[in-house]
């Protein structure tokens, strides 16, 4: 379950409520690296996340300040800084998997197409990543947005070009079912030509409410993953007005459904679409 549909900060006030996603029935939970927090937080929410049994993810984006497409030199540095950093935060988390849109910057758009120099300076800074995930034991798993919130990678083609530019096996694609949805003529199909090349799966509504309630095509999506054999991870990402800042970012105005109708009828959703 990712913890964004609450906060883009986990501390010590939500262990109650993870330990309750624990007891629902999640293997894990997913959150967003904060660069406020320091390694002793993220070792000491790696232990609880010990204690109470959970796996975890990571999801990181970069700031404008750090764009790896930027033509500035000095901005790529910082953008290759910047993901060596949320490489080896997700290891301190405990995370084998670094997930998100940590491609670009969001939202940050030239106001054009997506140039081969951006894509090729894009893809240095993902092989620098990667080759720190070989190090930390993480891998970077880059997320498919739709052309609303990016103008790089905005489908399964897009990312599979990106990988063979990087070339790197801890380079792999992270897909979500919501930008899917408004990307992918054929999700099916999508996710046959990915295969192997996809690493994470955000399990993601239309309209970021409770999965499996609104125009996902959701069997073609569950029979494809099957099909492919993924065997990762399936994230129910769902978002509120809990944080307004991250609310008010994203374009989320309103509340879809009670946070807890969303976890436990989407946990439901996915646990049944795997056993049809």
């Amino acid at each position: 379950m990712n913890m964004l549909l609450w906060t883009t900060d986990v501390h010590e006030e939500h262990y109650p409520l993870m330990a309750e996603l624990k007891a629902g029935g999640f293997d894990g939970v997913e959150m967003t690296l904060n660069s406020e927090r320091d390694s002793k937080h993220r070792e000491a929410l790696s232990a609880e996340l010990d204690r109470i049994g959970l796996e975890r993810t990571a999801v990181f984006a970069p700031s404008p300040e750090a764009n790896p497409v930027s033509p500035d030199p000095s901005v790529r540095a910082a953008a290759v800084e910047a993901l060596l950093w949320a490489v080896r935060s997700a290891a301190e988390l405990g995370s084998s998997i670094l997930a998100g849109p940590f491609h670009t910057a969001y939202p940050v758009f030239s106001g054009e197409p997506a140039t081969d120099d951006e894509r090729a300076w894009c893809a240095e800074v993902m092989r620098a990543g990667a080759e720190e995930g070989e190090r930390c034991g993480v891998t970077l798993t880059t997320e498919l947005l739709n052309r609303f919130e990016c103008y790089l990678l905005n489908t399964v083609a897009d990312g599979l070009d990106m990988v063979a530019r990087v070339g790197h096996p801890r380079f792999q694609l992270h897909y979500d079912t919501h930008h899917a949805h408004i990307e992918e003529r054929d999700p099916g199909a999508a996710i046959r030509a990915g295969g192997g090349s996809i690493g994470h799966v955000h399990i993601s509504e239309n309209d970021r409410g409770i999965p499996g309630a609104g125009q996902v095509a959701w069997p073609e999506t569950f029979k494809a993953l099957r099909e492919v054999g993924y065997d990762g991870w399936l994230v129910i990402e769902a978002f509120s007005r809990s944080d307004p800042d991250f609310a008010n970012a994203i374009h989320v105005w309103r509340d879809y459904a009670p946070a807890e109708e969303i976890w436990r009828e989407g946990l439901r959703f996915i646990q049944s679409s795997l056993r049809s």
